[in-house]
C-alpha cells in the first residue's frame, strides 16, 4: 500500500508519523489549502494567498500526486507541453533543470500563456515533477501575470526546495520530526 503524503500542507500532515514514500511540500506563509480531492489513483491540492480563491485567483500553488503512475518526468512534461500549447496559441515552454532531487528523476520547467483564451490574462507556470518509486509527484506554481525578478527567486528557491522522501529507504530517509 502507498502511504503518500502531502506533507506540511495541512497541520494534520505536518504532525503525522511518515511512512513509506512521501511528498516534502510547505504551505507558502500567508496562503491557504482552498481545494483538496482524492479520486482513484490522484490527489490534488490547491494552495491561494489567504485573500483569494481557486475560482479566483491570481497566484497558485498546485499540488498533484498520481499514486502508481510510471510515467517520467519527461514523459509527463511532454503530455503537459501537448495540451498546453494546444490550448494557448503562443504558447511556450523551457527546461530549466533535468535535476535528480534525493536520488529521484525529476525535471523543472517553465511554461507561459501570452493570453489564456480562458481569462483573457497572460499566464506563467513553473512545474516540478519528480518520479518516485511508488508514484509521480508534481508541483506547480501559477501566475495570472508575468512575476518580477524577486518572484521569480522567491518561487524557485520554493520549487527547489520540494522533494520526496521514503521511510523504507535509508539514502532517502523522511524528516523525524516535521
Amino acid at each position: 500500500m502507498v502511504g503518500a503524503a502531502i506533507v506540511a500542507v495541512a497541520a494534520s500532515a505536518a504532525r503525522a508519523e511518515l511512512q513509506n514514500e512521501n511528498l516534502l511540500v510547505q504551505l507558502p506563509a500567508g496562503w491557504k489549502v482552498d481545494f483538496q480531492k482524492r479520486q482513484d489513483k490522484a490527489q490534488i491540492s490547491e494552495m491561494v494567498p489567504a485573500g483569494e480563491s481557486v475560482k479566483n485567483w491570481t497566484e497558485m500553488v498546485t499540488v498533484q500526486i498520481f499514486f502508481g503512475l510510471s510515467a517520467t518526468p519527461e514523459q509527463f512534461k511532454a503530455r503537459i507541453e501537448q495540451g498546453w500549447t494546444g490550448a494557448c496559441p503562443g504558447g511556450t515552454s523551457h527546461l530549466i533543470a533535468a535535476t535528480p532531487v534525493r536520488g529521484y528523476p525529476s525535471n523543472l520547467w517553465a511554461m507561459s500563456c501570452p493570453r489564456n483564451p480562458g481569462t483573457g490574462k497572460p499566464e506563467h507556470t513553473w512545474f516540478k515533477a519528480i518520479k518516485g518509486n511508488d508514484s509521480l509527484y508534481v508541483v506547480q506554481k501559477a501566475f495570472k501575470f508575468a512575476p518580477s525578478k524577486e518572484q521569480e527567486k522567491q518561487w524557485l528557491d520554493y520549487l527547489d526546495g520540494v522533494s520526496v522522501c521514503d521511510t523504507r529507504v535509508p539514502a532517502r530517509a523522511c524528516p523525524k520530526a516535521m
